[in-house]
């Protein structure tokens, strides 16, 4: 194996770590804060999905970010990588939840802007489209599931009792196809900028089962977001999981149904192929924020409530580590570039 790519891959590594810090919040922090399910649970629950969704669903959003910026060189990989995760890391620190989505788009512009490149800007508005649309239809999505799950215990006089042990496997079963959603929208973000570099071979799992040197890669990107998920996480996950806003067990559930929807309908290349079929306009399939997502659901159901109960000072906060997320990776990624490339003396780029 090529250890001078290992290398490199670290920063990749490491940022799949700070996913997996910050974005298990989005997967289970509202069954953990409502004590519907335990944290080692919810962490291993997480872990294998997010591992089965990168390895078989995670293509899609990777050739998006491709067309964003066509990044040739490891070092400069290396760089957007690095800094997409250090601003990650250190909102993560501060117990803000942010998108990861959000700062690989920026580390990656601020590669473009470092080595002249013009940055795809039809791409680019697609994908920040998504970050405006993402939480609205989260929101939107939350809503009309928890009326209709309202609706639903009401006609059925489920005792109280009851409906917390469906609740409870509900959540199991949802929070495993959020995490599924999560790795095969997201492990574009973690290692996509190295997919033209990766030097790994088709493996064969004795001719039932086998993988292509890209889904290798993104196998080993999935093990760090599931060592930041049991290493990390918990800081964060209260945060989405209580701070924000209470909720009722019945509320956790229609959040992470609401995230792993969103999550699928942009990562699914069947669901375009569907549409395609049937001359119907194709949805973008871009990497977006899981974080988004959890905080639309959130506050869709919050403002159906009257929104009394919405700590808005804590949704503020994550307002703007939204902001300031693709600023700083941009940022860091630019200076890192250039001291990369005058003082290790590494390409970054290639004409």
């Amino acid at each position: 194996m090529d250890l001078t790519f290992l290398f490199f891959l670290s920063s990749g590594l490491f940022l799949g770590w700070s996913l997996g810090a910050n974005d298990a919040s989005n997967i289970f922090g509202t069954a953990v804060g409502t004590k519907m399910l335990k944290f080692r649970t919810a962490a291993v629950i997480a872990s294998i999905f997010v591992v089965l969704g990168a390895v078989y669903g995670g293509s899609g959003g990777s050739d998006t970010l491709g067309q964003l910026g066509r990044v040739n060189a490891l070092a400069g990989a290396f760089m957007i990588a690095l800094a997409a995760a250090l601003s990650v890391y250190w909102m993560a620190h501060l117990r803000i939840t942010v998108s990861t989505s959000q700062a690989i788009v920026g580390a990656i512009v601020g590669w473009n802007f470092y080595c002249g490149r013009a940055t795809n800007m039809s791409v680019l508005g697609q994908i920040v489209s998504t970050w405006v649309i993402c939480p609205i239809l989260s929101g939107v999505v939350a809503v009309i599931l928890f009326l209709f799950m309202r609706r639903l215990f009401h006609v059925w006089h489920v005792h109280l009792l009851r409906q917390d042990a469906y609740i409870r496997r509900s959540l199991i079963v949802t929070g495993a196809l959020c995490a599924y959603a999560l790795g095969a929208n997201n492990i574009a973000n973690v290692v996509g900028v190295f997919a033209q570099s990766q030097p790994f071979e088709s493996i064969d799992f004795g001719g039932v089962i086998s993988w292509s040197g890209q889904q290798v890669l993104f196998f080993l990107g999935a093990l760090a977001i599931c060592v930041g998920i049991f290493t990390y996480s918990h800081k964060v996950l209260m945060t989405v999981g209580n701070n924000l806003m209470k909720m009722s067990p019945r509320a956790a559930l229609v959040v992470v149904l609401a995230q792993a929807i969103v999550l699928l309908i942009f990562s699914s290349q069947g669901l375009n192929a569907f549409l395609t079929s049937y001359h119907l306009p194709k949805i973008p399939l871009v990497p977006v924020s899981s974080t988004q997502a959890v905080i639309g659901a959130i506050l869709g159901i919050g403002l159906l409530k009257g929104g009394r109960g919405i700590n808005w000072s804590i949704g503020g906060q994550i307002v703007l580590g939204w902001l300031i997320t693709p600023l700083a990776a941009m940022i860091l990624c630019f200076v890192g570039l250039f001291f990369i490339e005058n003082v290790f003396r590494q390409v970054v780029f290639m004409l």
